[in-house]
């Protein structure tokens, strides 16, 4: 037996977040499929849209700093500092995650928009899913797993925190991206989603790499020391 690091994720999410990534990928699926080569709103869209599309100021200067901090320079900048905040809180394994976690949302998001075809505004611009509301979606829920880790929270707050802070980090990315004609209600769905899938699945693999890691490092030195 070895003392193992906090997991990245917290043994007491992992049924819900789980069972929250298994709905997620449907959800993503069946918007894929549903939404693959149109370049039109749906009906949802329609419907939504109207309410948040076009803002003006100061709604619209808000609009486009959330966007901001989804474009690279924006994105670096809250990445560093999460990643600067875990180290000084001596957490390696956290700060390998929130680069991970946040970089494979995004990534899996861009292959998911040229698997799918959406588009919008025409000119080849791929929409779905938002790659803007993946990322500030993975990063608000990374936090909130880490800090449920942290602060040795319980199942119930636990489970609460991250599901509430991925929906408001999400809810207000997406909005700004439909406000600014970015992309379709839709396509922050499948952004949402997209991150809710990811992000607890490259924390479990994080966990298992490290541990198994830790465990032959153990070995060695037990080997080494007879």
């Amino acid at each position: 037996m070895t003392d193992r690091p906090t997991p990245t994720m917290p043994p007491q999410l992992r049924a819900w977040l789980g069972l929250i990534a298994v709905l997620a990928t449907a959800a993503v699926v069946v918007l894929g499929v549903l939404y693959a080569g149109h370049s039109r709103p749906g009906v949802v869209d329609r419907w939504i849209q109207p309410a948040v599309d076009g803002v003006r100021p100061p709604w619209r200067q808000v609009a486009l700093a959330m966007d901001f901090l989804g474009e690279p320079a924006g994105a670096a900048t809250l990445v560093l500092a999460a990643v600067t905040g875990c180290l000084l809180l001596r957490c390696p394994r956290a700060a390998v995650l929130v680069v991970a976690g946040v970089g494979i949302s995004v990534g899996m998001a861009t292959l998911l928009k040229h698997l799918v075809g959406r588009t919008i505004h025409g000119d080849g611009n791929l929409s779905y899913p938002s790659g803007h509301t993946a990322f500030a979606t993975a990063l608000a829920l990374l936090v909130a797993m880490l800090a449920t880790g942290r602060f040795g929270l319980g199942r119930t707050v636990g489970t609460l925190l991250v599901l509430a802070s991925a929906l408001v980090a999400g809810a207000a990315m997406g909005w700004a991206e439909v406000a600014l004609g970015a992309h379709y209600p839709t396509d922050v769905l499948g952004g949402w989603c997209t991150a809710l899938v990811v992000t607890p699945a490259t924390a479990w693999l994080i966990d298992r790499a490290a541990d198994r890691l830790g465990d032959r490092t153990a070995d060695a030195g037990r080997r080494e020391r007879r």
